[in-house]
């Protein structure tokens, strides 16, 4: 402890210029390192080979021989169908062909205008075997699996991630570009802190390779999402430090905590059967935790949205934004099910009228448009989602005619977007001053830990891009913004190939949380859109915000099919199959 107090004050009096010299240095080579960092992850994310996998084969009357690359696949005459069958008697969307995590398959009927049949006998849903004919309006297929070399072959040819990424010297990268931060740190904050700052930083990056060599003995090779995170986490960090240095090691426990939910959420993604029956606990689970947050919750800046027990307190509402997307994921236990769209629609309902009961409209807009994304994704039908938004506008317009306590809130939230400058001194104080400390940081910023922002309520969580643009400069800033974008684009990417629709949904959801997060949040800062005080995800001071970010990871990671990328998803080896 007093080496650290000697060596603060030692930059702070006999070594200042040493310390000025470092600063202006740093302020140089951290933007230079953040971006080969991020380029490194982001590279191969966005220009990896989208390389279906290989499940079956079906075989036609005239010997052609149509991929199965799914494990529900859409057969129909429709070209967004996954399985294509270009013949009249064939509907648009006639049958879902299905595997599960045993290895069975099922057909079915998904209201077709000709009979489905499984050897003959007209069928809804019916278990398929190797070898059986399956006919969809009189076409005739049969179901074929793969040949001994063809699965030796993919799994031999598949890209994988390390081949190409090295994601060790990517980490070590970062390791360096953390203790670089560290020394930043020791030069611009108070003598007391730095041995807190130091033991925070020391522990994030053990972490972090104890993160790394945990997949590497799983034999999982992709760590770019991960180091992403880590990264925008090493920021989020500094931020802390500079603000609120004596609840580093809070946060530090929360990132712990997070990687722990990245673990089990992983885990239950691994088998489908098992993500399936989880969703019933975390239906009832989401919705008691909003209702006691309705009971017990406490008031701050508006929102009734905390709950606090001694002296710890966490936003109920980031946890269950995990159940939410598990739920809203494997609610149809078939493709395609208006029953199961609508009980995920009456289970959104509840969700969102909890949080608007707690005043916590971020959170509101954030689960009602991942619920857009979901229920378009499930049911394929614009008017769903045409309708969803039509009740939701009526549901505003109700709040605002007739509940004077809700609608005077919301009108006072809008009353100063876009007026900032109008009100400098009063309500617009928080963005005004946020828009000029991003404005006086630059392009490289005034180093960390020299920032004024903090003497601003919610600096380090409402208006946390600016506080990162003004300590760490503009270009850093957008790059984190970058970071959570090529999250989004690496989905929309690989969502393509995923082996489940319930991968695909999820991921796709999960994004949708970051991006909405991350544009109400900067462009609150910037007075574009109205300050909700929603986070920006793994940056914002907060540790239900890391937890739930760290959960949405797993998420992200269900759709990397890469060959041995994810720990989210099974290894399957498929041996030769005999059939008659």
């Amino acid at each position: 402890m007093q080496f650290f107090e000697a060596v603060g004050e030692y930059l702070q009096t006999d070594g200042s210029a040493l310390a000025q010299t470092f600063c202006s240095i740093w302020r140089f080579v951290a933007p230079a390192l953040a971006a080969l960092i991020l380029y490194r992850c982001i590279k191969p994310l966005l220009r990896f080979r989208r390389e279906p996998e290989l499940w079956a084969w079906l075989l036609t009357p005239d010997g052609e021989q149509l991929p199965v690359t799914h494990w529900e696949s859409i057969i129909g005459r429709a070209k967004s169908s996954d399985i294509v069958m270009k013949f009249p008697t064939v509907s648009r969307s006639h049958a879902v062909l299905t595997r599960y995590d045993d290895g069975s398959w099922s057909i079915t009927d998904i209201g077709g205008r000709g009979a489905v049949t499984v050897n003959g006998k007209k069928v809804v849903v019916s278990a398929v075997q190797y070898g059986d004919i399956i006919s969809l309006g009189g076409l005739e297929m049969k179901l074929m699996p793969l040949s001994a070399e063809e699965i030796e072959d993919q799994n031999y040819y598949r890209t994988r991630p390390n081949d190409v990424s090295m994601p060790g010297l990517t980490l070590l990268l970062l390791t360096i570009f953390q203790l670089l931060s560290v020394l930043q740190l020791w030069t611009a904050c108070e003598a007391k802190a730095l041995l807190d700052i130091t033991i925070a930083f020391g522990t994030l990056i053990g972490l972090q390779w104890v993160l790394y060599f945990t997949l590497r003995l799983m034999r999982r090779s992709g760590f770019e999402v991960e180091t992403i995170a880590l990264f925008l986490s090493t920021i989020g960090l500094a931020v802390i430090a500079s603000s609120a240095p004596h609840d580093m090691m809070k946060q530090i426990v929360c990132i712990f905590g997070g990687i722990v939910i990245y673990f089990v959420i992983s885990w239950s993604l691994r088998d489908l059967s098992r993500a399936k029956t989880v969703r019933y606990i975390a239906a009832v689970a989401g919705i008691l935790l909003l209702l006691i947050n309705l009971v017990i919750g406490q008031e701050i800046n508006g929102a009734r949205n905390w709950i606090a027990i001694g002296p710890m307190s966490f936003q109920p509402s980031e946890i269950v934004k995990l159940c939410f997307i598990l739920v809203g994921a494997s609610t149809m236990d078939r493709v395609v099910s208006k029953r199961n769209v609508l009980s995920f629609l009456i289970y959104s309902v509840l969700m969102c009228g909890c949080l608007a009961l707690m005043k916590d409209f971020g959170a509101a807009l954030i689960f009602f448009v991942t619920f857009l994304v979901i229920a378009f994704m499930r049911s394929g039908s614009f008017s769903t989602v045409t309708l969803a938004i039509a009740a939701v506008v009526f549901a505003v317009l109700i709040l605002l005619l007739y509940f004077e306590d809700y609608s005077g809130y919301i009108q006072r939230r809008f009353s100063v977007w876009g007026n900032v400058w109008d009100d400098p001194y009063n309500m617009g104080y928080q963005q005004v001053r946020a828009m000029m400390c991003l404005a006086s940081g630059g392009l490289l910023g005034l180093g960390a830990g020299n920032g004024w922002l903090h003497h601003v309520a919610a600096a380090d969580t409402d208006l946390v891009f600016a506080f990162v643009g003004e300590e760490w400069g503009f270009l850093i800033a957008v790059m984190c913004v970058l970071a959570i974008v090529a999250l989004a684009v690496f989905v929309f990417r690989s969502c393509v190939v995923a082996r489940s629709s319930f991968y695909t949904i999820a991921a796709c959801a999960a994004a949708t949380v970051l991006i909405m997060q991350t544009i109400l949040n900067v462009f609150g800062t910037m007075d574009l859109l109205p300050l909700t005080g929603v986070t920006f995800p793994f940056v914002s001071h907060g540790g239900s915000s890391m937890l739930c970010c760290w959960g949405l990871l797993a998420f992200i990671k269900c759709v990397d099919t890469r060959q041995n990328a994810s720990v989210a998803v099974k290894t399957i080896k498929m041996p030769e199959v005999e059939y008659e």
